[in-house]
């Protein structure tokens, strides 16, 4: 099993995490709703889920 010879300083361990990033996540806007979304996710707008600007799911003609 491997085992430190040495103790790896804070400096050291700190300069190989330096890429180690938070990113923000990217926003589209919906061409049909004008709604923001994620790329690549559905979102739900005014009872319908979209995806890549058609409707996937329509609760509104479920539920009736």
């Amino acid at each position: 099993m491997a085992h430190p010879k040495r103790k790896v300083s804070k400096t050291r361990r700190d300069k190989r995490r330096t890429h180690y990033k938070a990113t923000v996540a990217t926003i589209a806007t919906c061409p049909v709703t004008g709604e923001a979304h994620l790329y690549h996710r559905a979102y739900w707008h005014e009872g319908k889920m979209y995806y890549r600007g058609q409707v996937v799911i329509d609760k509104s003609v479920a539920a009736a």
